[in-house]
């Protein structure tokens, strides 16, 4: 189940966005200091749920083993402006919408999962089987305390040393690593892309010894994430194109350039499908448009990353995203079609983290991540989010890990609709500003 968000439009309490929602030889001796302590992990909350270092409990059943994992995680959020969707950040509410503070506690964030390995098949040399089953709570609810489960993965998979072929929802190829923040939406729709999605995906691995050279393809499902709520959805149909998106990742780890328990890599991604819809109006703030059938918007991305391991303490990682319709990837501040213009959104922006570790157990991150629509493409809407963050995360055990964030959110509106040739539609063009304290606990079993 994917996210569905809204459109250009008003954004209030009752659109939020509640079916939402998260690869990474010797060390470089000049730049490792003297007193730096060998081999010191950054702690972070990124996948897998389970620590390297727990030993999970397995059932076998006649050629299958069987391993269920899981975690409760729990969050207690402050912020001094009403973000979207509330429990977690996406975007800030302009001033005009709403303004006030808020205190949020959420553990609907918490999920299970199962593990399958299966017997071997002959394909490439050998290759291993399984599969992988995964939900938490993050479905539509009655209330708070009655949510319901939302699928996050579901597939199978044949891998061995050199290829891998998957079938099934999972993440995106495109712009796979993540941020280490505490905000649950790790930076989506604040400059972080991509997400999960069904899909058929070939990996191969090309090693020389120093490096391991990844190319990954898939196709995959389009996603349609606009025009499902408000005002601008009256009168539109959202439907599937006749072809599906097609994601491709190079990549370039290096073997020999791991500090501290990281391993650089350096890579490229990207992505082009369609999405589609029937226009049954025109729209309100627009009097040139009118009915339209079987409309066709094309969506891209280019994409880099990097993660640059510096010294067995610090670290540094990153990535840059650029292109159109971006939504079904969580680009675009979640805006991939104006409904008032029926155009494709352009947008750019990215990320980047500085990773310190003071110990095996306790580690800093500090980051910004900014995402900016290209403003001549719609008439209402968000036009620029941006977030700076620092904290601190604490392995209490292998099981137990807890973190404390600070982050700055602005968001920035637009209304064009008093323009010649429109015709005005009351949007927000305030921005929103909030300051975020985020506390949370995670225990895997």
């Amino acid at each position: 189940m994917i996210l569905v968000f809204g459109s250009n439009h008003r954004v209030t309490g009752d659109e939020s966005m509640e079916t939402l929602v998260d690869v990474t030889g010797d060390p470089i001796a000049d730049m490792t200091p003297l007193w730096a302590e060998p081999a010191v992990v950054p702690v972070s909350f990124c996948e897998p749920c389970v620590p390297a270092e727990a030993k999970p409990t397995t059932l076998n059943i006649g050629e299958f083993t069987l391993r269920p994992y899981g975690t409760v995680w729990s969050d207690l959020v402050y912020a001094t402006s009403r973000t979207v969707p509330g429990r977690f950040a996406l975007w800030v509410a302009s001033e005009e919408d709403q303004g006030e503070p808020a205190l949020e506690l959420d553990a609907r964030r918490s999920r299970i999962g199962l593990e399958v390995a299966g017997p071997q098949i002959d394909w490439c040399g050998g290759m291993d089987t399984g599969a992988r089953f995964e939900v938490d709570f993050l479905g539509n609810f009655t209330t708070d305390n009655q949510p319901d489960v939302r699928l996050r993965h579901v597939y199978w998979e044949a891998k061995n040393d050199r290829n891998r072929v998957l079938g099934g929802q999972t993440w995106d190829v495109v712009s796979p690593l993540i941020p280490n923040t505490v905000n649950f939406s790790i930076s989506w729709a604040a400059g972080n892309v991509g997400f999960r999605r069904n899909q058929f995906r070939w990996e191969r691995y090309i090693s020389s010894g120093a490096t391991t050279w990844t190319l990954q393809a898939a196709i995959a499902q389009n996603v349609i994430q606009d025009l499902a709520t408000g005002f601008s959805s009256t009168g539109v149909t959202r439907e599937t194109g006749d072809w599906p998106m097609i994601q491709a990742r190079s990549a370039v780890t290096f073997d020999d350039i791991a500090v501290g328990g990281n391993t650089m890599i350096l890579g490229v991604s990207g992505h082009i499908g369609e999405t589609g819809f029937d226009f049954a109006t025109g729209h309100p703030a627009n009097p040139a448009l009118g009915p339209e059938d079987d409309v066709r918007l094309r969506t891209w991305s280019f994409n880099a990353e990097a993660r640059v391991p510096l010294t067995q303490r610090w670290s540094v990682q990153g990535e840059f995203f650029t292109g159109s319709n971006l939504s079904n990837i969580l680009g675009g501040i979640a805006q991939g079609v104006c409904p008032c213009l029926r155009v494709p959104i352009r947008s750019t922006g990215g990320w980047g983290e500085l990773t310190y570790a003071w110990s095996p157990k306790l580690s800093s991150h500090v980051g910004y991540s900014i995402d900016d629509p290209n403003d001549n493409d719609s008439l209402i809407g968000r036009t620029k989010n941006d977030v700076i963050y620092a904290n601190c995360i604490y392995r209490v055990s292998d099981r137990l890990t807890t973190g404390l964030e600070v982050s700055s959110w602005k968001t920035e509106y637009h209304n064009r609709t008093d323009e010649p040739g429109f015709t005005f539609v009351d949007a927000p063009t305030a921005p929103g500003e909030a300051v975020l304290v985020d506390w949370t606990v995670r225990y895997t079993f």
